[in-house]
């Protein structure tokens, strides 16, 4: 796929007694090589770090692109300072925002959905990130139904990496509750993107 790096850090290593600090996930799109600087985006990072090296089934490559599952090796950067569900992004492509706009769908009452309401807590799962935030409906809905769809805000308690169009899933009361899609990202921002 085109556009820009971004990939989803799934899992985190330290190696060297944590002079090298190694990243692990699927490339969503775009490409990297070795020596690029990429930057750390979601629950306020903001770092930039060097590729040191790319692994991929157990070999050294010089680059990596869409669809592979790498293991990046960074340096610049402490163990401690990334998690899973941030990204990895070229620098400046992608912000982290706590608040968007969405278009969301609940599942029937047999698949776990239920009566939504503003000010419900949902645990939202967003790539790789699972962030609990609050929903609050349009103003003409008082109550979203199982099987019913419509438009409502999300904040979120940790900011997130996240671009107008992007698909997640969400939990409420611990079950499977329903997907949606980001129609406007920005309310609450915390990076410029």
């Amino acid at each position: 796929m085109g556009g820009p790096f971004l990939m989803c850090i799934e899992d985190v290593f330290c190696r060297n007694q944590g002079r090298v600090v190694t990243l692990t996930g699927r490339i969503e799109r775009g490409r990297v090589r070795k020596g690029d600087e990429v930057e750390i985006v979601g629950f306020g990072a903001g770092a930039v770090v060097t590729v040191k090296d790319i692994e991929a089934c157990r070999r050294c490559i010089d680059e990596a692109s869409a669809g592979m599952n790498v293991d990046l090796l960074t340096s610049g950067v402490a163990a401690g300072a990334v998690e899973r569900g941030q990204v990895l992004a070229a620098p400046g492509s992608i912000s982290e925002h706590t608040g968007f706009a969405a278009d969301i769908a609940l599942l029937s009452e047999e698949d776990g959905a239920a009566e939504i309401r503003t000010g419900e807590r949902l645990q939202f799962c967003i790539r790789g990130a699972v962030v609990a935030g609050r929903v609050t409906l349009s103003q003409e809905t008082d109550v979203l139904y199982p099987l019913h769809r419509g438009d409502v805000t999300i904040t979120l308690d940790r900011s997130v990496a996240l671009e107008d169009g992007q698909f997640f899933a969400f939990r409420h009361r611990g079950r499977a509750a329903g997907s949606g899609v980001v129609t406007l990202r920005g309310t609450g921002t915390c990076s410029a993107g």
